[in-house]
C-alpha cells in the first residue's frame, strides 16, 4: 500500500467515523447539539434529517472503499458532506456564532480531504 493509498484509507475512515458520531449525537439530542443548533438557528426538527445526511455520507464513503466500481459513490458522498458542512458554516456565520466555528470547520476539512483523495485517483 502506497502512502497516498494509506492516507486515503485513514482520512476516509476518520471522516466516516466523525460523521457517524455526530449523527448519533444528533439522533439522541445530545445537550451540546441542541444548544448549538438553537444558537445558530437550526430547528430541532431538522436534526433527524441532518443525521440521515451524515449517515448517508459516511455509508457512501465506506462503500467507496470497496472497489473501483464504487469509487464514484465515495466521491459523491464526500461532495455531499462538503456541501453539508459549508451549510453549517454558513449558519454559524449568519448567526455570528464564531466561537465554535472550529467544529464544523474540522468536519468540512475532513470531507474536503476525503473528496480530494478520492478524485485524485489514490
Amino acid at each position: 500500500m502506497t502512502g497516498t493509498q494509506l492516507a486515503f484509507l485513514a482520512v476516509t475512515l476518520l471522516t466516516a467515523a466523525v460523521n457517524i458520531g455526530m449523527a448519533a449525537a444528533d439522533l439522541v439530542g445530545a445537550r451540546f447539539v441542541l444548544a448549538n443548533s438553537a444558537e445558530v438557528g437550526v430547528p430541532r426538527s431538522w436534526l433527524p434529517r441532518l443525521a440521515a445526511l451524515k449517515l448517508a455520507g459516511a455509508a457512501g464513503l465506506l462503500l467507496g472503499l470497496c472497489g473501483a466500481a464504487l469509487r464514484p459513490l465515495g466521491a459523491a458522498a464526500a461532495c455531499g458532506l462538503v456541501l453539508l458542512y459549508l451549510g453549517a458554516l454558513a449558519f454559524h456565520l449568519r448567526a455570528r456564532v464564531l466561537y465554535n466555528l472550529v467544529f464544523p470547520g474540522f468536519y468540512l476539512v475532513t470531507a474536503v480531504a476525503s473528496l480530494a483523495l478520492n478524485v485524485s485517483g489514490r
